[in-house]
């Protein structure tokens, strides 16, 4: 005996458009193809993922035999333990001399703090200011070294000073300019020091 054609259809599966079949493969295609994958790194480390410590509004005083030598201000420190040192952006370093007295203030987009020898680096936009008579050096890049109290650069650099205007390229001075070593060396007035050859 046959069922009515009504009977039969209702034991059948409805059928779905192909439409639809084709989008619904394709996202489970999709969903298994990205399974164990996660999300890769990039191939490049920036700073902030592989610092130990981040500093907001680090301060830091160096001292020599308890006398302040400098004082070193950033807008944000990233603490490298195994390197010892710490990358600094937007620096403020003033310095002292061996009696205590400010000498001059350095400024910069960027730098480095070696904690272990207390020696520092500036980059971008580097100035100093000498805090005698306002004399001011500009150039992308300067070094302190602390055990001989000494800056300096191998870059172009320009000073301007109330007797003094001077471009070169790579200095070595004290802080506060007092003893300036230059090489390459144009301008007018004051008195400097040409390296030996």
């Amino acid at each position: 005996m046959k069922r009515p054609v009504e009977a039969m259809s209702k034991h059948r599966r409805p059928h779905l458009p192909s439409t639809f079949c084709f989008f619904a493969l394709c996202l489970v295609a999709l969903l298994v193809s990205g399974c164990g994958e996660g999300v890769r790194p990039t191939a490049t480390t920036t700073v902030t993922d592989s610092a130990d410590q981040v500093l907001v509004q680090m301060k830091h005083y160096v001292t020599t035999d308890g006398i302040l030598r400098a004082l070193v201000l950033a807008d944000t420190a990233y603490f490298f333990n195994a390197r010892q040192l710490a990358e600094l952006r937007v620096v403020r370093v003033t310095f002292y001399d061996a009696q205590g007295a400010k000498t001059s203030t350095l400024t910069a987009n960027a730098g480095t703090f070696h904690w272990r020898t207390r020696d520092m680096d500036g980059r971008g936009n580097v100035v100093v200011v000498r805090s005698s008579d306002g004399g001011t050096l500009h150039t992308e890049a300067m070094r302190y070294n602390q055990a001989r109290n000494e800056v300096s650069s191998d870059l172009p650099f320009t000073f301007d000073a109330p007797t003094q205007h001077l471009k070169g390229v790579g200095f070595t001075a004290d802080p506060d300019f007092k003893n300036l070593r230059a090489w390459r060396v144009t301008g007018t007035g004051g008195q400097f020091v040409l390296p030996k050859h």
